[in-house]
C-alpha cells in the first residue's frame, strides 16, 4: 500500500512470516537476555533530506504492532550497493531479524547510487559522504519513533561507514558492530595491499556502477543519469596517489578517537583482519571482537566454517547500548579468537579444524615470541646462522597459487615456493601453536632501483605437501616511511619487517615450519619493473629471520556460540551466482616467458520488475623478460530486462605499464535494446611512483 505523508511518499511492505518466539542462548550468559522476536516486520520508504537539498533514499524495517506510544532505538547501514536491487535479497535476513526484536533497523543508500539523489562522490569514503552520514543519524535520532539512540552497522563498506562516523564523534551515535573493516585505507584496503598497487573486480564493478540509475525504473532522464555516467571513474583517481599520505589519510582518524563500544567481527580468511587487533590495542571505548576461519562474509553464512550466528550476538550488544538493558556484554571478553589446526590445502573445504579461545589481553599475555633464524643449509633454526649470502632471481609471474588477498582457501603453494628462497624447519618434537602477527625480519639487498618482498608462512607435512598459513609484502621504497617512498640503491642492504597478517595456527609434532621469500606475488601485486637479483644477508643475532608468536596450545575455552538461525528470505526476489572466488585459469607460455591469469564471475537475480544479469572477467599478463611490460583487462557487463527495455551497462578497464609510467583507460558504456545510447571514455598516463 502506498500513502502520502508531506513530503515524502512511503511505500509499506507486509510480511506475514513471523520468526519463532525461540531464544538460543548466546556466547555468554550472564545478565538479561537479548530482545525475543516479538513484532513483525513493515518495511518502509523514505526520504532523507540533505541540508543541500538533496534526499537520500532509506528502506525502513519498523517493528510492525507496535504501541503507539514506544521507542526504538534505530541501526543504520549505510553504502552505495543499492538497496532496491543490488543487496535487496541479502539486506532482508538482517534488518528484518533486528526489527522483529524491537529495532527500526535502517538501510540507507549514499549520495548518488541507488535510489538516493544526486552525483556519487568524487572517491570512497570522501567527505560528502560522512557529512551526509552525520544528518541521517540526525535524521534518526529525531523521528518520532525514536528513542534517541542510533548505532551502525555493517560489513566491508557498512563497517568502513560505522568506524568512520564513530572517528567523528558523530551525536546520537552510541554503539557500532563493524564486521570485516578496516581503517587503514592505503596499506589494508584493496587498491593498494600492504602498500603495493593491486587491481581487481572490485574496481571494475565500483567503476560501472557509478553510472547506474536506481530500481526499479532506471530512468535515463538527464538530470539523474548525466550527473552519473559522467562520474570519473575511482579506480584512476586512486591510481594517482601510490603512497601513504593525506589523500589516504583525509577520510579517517586514529582508532583513538573511536570512544564509542565497537563490536568488531573479522575472518582470518579476510583482508581486513588486522583491524580487529589494532582496535583492542588502540580505540578509546569498550570493544569486544570475534575472529573466526571466515572469509569477507558474515559467520552465519561463511564458507568455510564452522558457521555461528552473529545476529543474536548483537542484539545482545545494542540492547546494552541503545536500550539500556543489562545482557552482560561489558562482563564479555574482549577477543573470541578460533585456534586453526592444520588441514590439507583445500579450496573447497568446507570447515576449518580448530577449536574456539578467550582473549581478554591483546597482544596475548602468554604469548612467548620465538625466533627462527635462516640458515646457510636453508633450515630454520633456533641457533644463530653462520655468516652466509643467499641470492634470487625475480620472476615476475610468480605467485598465483598464493592467493589473491591474503585470504581465500589455497591450493598447495609449492609452485610459488620453487621460486622463492624457502627455510624450513626440522621436524617438529611437539605440536606448536601460534596467534598473532609472526614478523619477517629480513637484510636484503637489490641489483635494482625498485624491489618489493613477500614472506608466506606455512606448514609442511611429513608428505611434503604444503599449507600456506599467512604472509605479507612490503615495498621497498616505503620500507622507512609509506608516506615518502624512495628508490633503493643497489647494492645495500635494508633492514626490512615484513608484519603479516594476523593468524592463527597449531602446527602438530612430526610437521616442518616453512618461511618462503619471494619479490613477486602477481596478480595480487602488480609486478616492479626492472629485471634483477635480491639478496638475503644471513648470520648474527640481527641476520635474517621470523619471529614467531608461540602461545599455549590450550587456551580458556569459551561457551559454544548459538548455531546459525533460519533466516527469513524475500520470496519476491530470486539470485544466484558464483561463489568467490569465481573461476581462475592460468595460461603459462614457457617459449616466449609470458603467463595469462583469467578470472570470471557471475550472478543474476529476478525481481518484480525485472531481471539483472552481471558479468565480470579480468585477464592480467605478466612477462618474465620484460617485467616493465606487464597489463591488466577488466570487462564488466550489467544487463537490467525490463518491463518495456532492456538496459545495459558496460565497464572496460585497461591498465598497462612501462618502467616509467601506468597507462590508464577506461570506458563507461550504456546501451538501451541493444544500441548504444551513451559513451564515456577516460585515458591518462599516470608516472609510477615508487611502484
Amino acid at each position: 500500500m502506498i500513502r502520502a505523508a508531506g513530503r515524502k511518499t512511503v511505500c509499506v511492505f507486509f510480511f506475514s512470516a513471523i520468526a519463532p518466539l525461540l531464544f538460543i542462548p548466546a556466547l555468554i550468559h550472564a545478565g538479561e537476555p537479548p530482545s525475543p522476536p516479538t513484532y513483525g516486520v513493515r518495511m518502509e520508504q523514505a526520504w532523507i533530506p540533505m541540508k543541500d537539498g538533496i534526499r537520500l533514499a532509506a528502506t525502513l524495517y519498523m517493528p510492525d504492532g507496535a504501541k503507539p506510544e514506544e521507542k526504538f532505538p534505530a541501526l543504520l547501514e549505510y553504502l552505495p550497493y543499492r538497496k532496491d536491487d543490488g543487496t535487496a535479497a541479502g539486506d532482508y535476513p538482517k534488518h528484518a531479524y533486528f526489527a522483529r526484536r524491537g529495532y527500526v533497523s535502517v538501510r540507507v543508500d549514499i549520495r548518488g547510487f541507488g535510489a538516493s539523489e544526486g552525483a556519487p562522490p568524487e572517491r570512497e569514503y570522501s567527505e560528502q559522504e560522512q557529512q551526509d552520514g552525520e544528518q541521517v543519524i540526525a535524521w534518526l535520532a529525531h523521528q518520532t519513533w525514536s528513542n534517541g539512540n542510533v548505532g551502525m552497522f555493517g560489513i566491508s563498506w557498512g563497517g568502513f561507514n560505522s568506524l568512520q562516523m564513530a572517528m567523528r564523534h558523530t551525536p546520537g551515535l552510541k554503539a557500532i558492530l563493524a564486521a570485516d573493516a578496516t581503517a587503514e585505507l592505503f596499506h589494508d584496503d584493496v587498491h593498494y595491499v600492504d602498500g603495493i598497487a593491486h587491481v581487481d573486480e572490485f574496481e571494475l564493478n565500483m567503476d560501472m556502477a557509478e553510472g547506474w540509475t536506481g530500481a526499479p525504473d532506471y530512468t535515463l532522464d538527464e538530470k539523474v543519469l548525466g550527473p552519473r555516467f559522467e562520474t570519473p571513474p575511482w579506480s584512476l583517481l586512486y591510481l594517482k596517489h601510490q603512497h601513504d599520505g593525506p589523500f589516504w589519510r583525509e577520510p579517517v582518524r586514529p582508532l583513538k578517537e573511536i570512544t564509542i563500544p565497537s563490536f568488531l567481527i573479522g575472518g582470518l580468511l579476510d583482508g581486513y583482519r588486522d583491524n580487529v587487533t589494532d582496535m583492542l590495542m588502540q580505540a578509546s571505548g569498550p570493544v569486544k571482537a570475534i575472529v573466526g576461519p571466515w572469509n569477507h562474509t558474515f559467520p552465519n553464512e561463511a564458507v568455510p566454517g564452522p558457521q555461528i550466528e552473529w545476529r543474536n550476538e548483537a542484539v545482545r550488544w545494542f540492547d546494552h547500548w541503545l536500550k539500556g538493558r543489562d545482557t552482560g556484554v561489558e562482563h564479555d571478553p574482549r577477543l573470541v579468537i578460533y585456534m586453526q589446526h592444520w588441514h590439507p590445502p583445500d579450496p573447497t573445504l568446507e570447515n576449518v579444524p580448530g577449536e574456539w579461545r578467550l582473549q581478554d589481553v591483546w597482544p596475548p599475555k602468554d604469548a612467548r615470541p620465538t625466533t627462527l633464524f635462516l640458515q646457510t643449509d636453508h633450515e630454520l633454526a633456533e641457533t644463530v646462522a653462520q655468516p652466509d649470502t643467499h641470492q634470487l632471481k625475480y620472476i615476475p609471474s610468480v605467485g598465483v597459487e598464493a592467493g589473491f588477498w591474503w585470504g581465500e582457501l589455497l591450493s598447495d603453494p609449492r609452485p610459488v615456493d620453487a621460486f622463492s628462497l624457502v627455510y624450513d624447519s626440522a621436524p617438529l618434537q611437539a605440536s606448536l601453536a601460534i596467534l598473532g602477527r609472526p614478523h619477517a625480519l629480513l637484510r636484503a639487498s637489490t641489483t635494482a632501483p625498485l624491489a618489493d618482498w613477500f614472506a608466506r608462512l606455512s606448514d609442511v607435512a611429513p608428505d611434503g605437501t604444503v599449507t600456506q598459513i599467512t604472509g605479507a609484502g612490503i615495498n621497498g621504497a616505503q620500507y622507512d616511511s609509506p608516506t615518502e617512498p624512495h628508490g633503493l640503491e643497489p647494492g645495500k642492504v635494508y633492514a626490512l619487517d615484513v608484519e603479516m597478517h594476523l593468524t592463527s595456527w597449531v602446527f602438530p609434532k612430526g610437521h616442518r615450519i616453512r618461511v618462503a621469500i619471494s619479490n613477486a606475488l602477481w596478480p595480487m601485486m602488480l609486478p616492479t619493473p626492472y629485471s634483477m637479483t635480491t639478496s638475503l644477508e644471513l648470520g648474527g643475532r640481527d641476520g635474517s629471520r621470523i619471529v614467531l608468536p608461540v602461545v599455549p596450545e590450550h587456551g580458556a575455552t569459551p561457551p559454544d556460540f548459538s548455531p546459525p538461525e533460519p533466516s527469513e528470505e524475500r520470496t519476491d526476489i530470486k539470485s544466484e551466482g558464483f561463489p568467490w572466488p569465481g573461476e581462475w585459469t592460468v595460461e603459462r607460455d614457457e617459449a616466449r616467458h609470458k603467463t595469462t591469469v583469467h578470472w570470471k564471475g557471475q550472478e543474476s537475480a529476478e525481481y518484480p520488475w525485472g531481471k539483472e544479469i552481471d558479468y565480470e572477467n579480468m585477464t592480467y599478463d605478466a612477462d618474465d623478460a620484460h617485467p616493465e611490460t606487464s597489463s591488466v583487462r577488466g570487462e564488466a557487463e550489467t544487463v537490467f530486462t525490463l518491463r518495456d527495455r532492456t538496459l545495459t551497462w558496460r565497464g572496460h578497464l585497461l591498465v598497462t605499464t612501462d618502467k616509467k609510467n601506468f597507462y590508464y583507460r577506461y570506458t563507461r558504456e550504456l546501451l538501451k535494446d541493444g544500441k548504444s545510447i551513451r559513451s564515456k571514455t577516460w585515458q591518462e598516463t599516470i608516472s609510477r611512483d615508487h611502484q
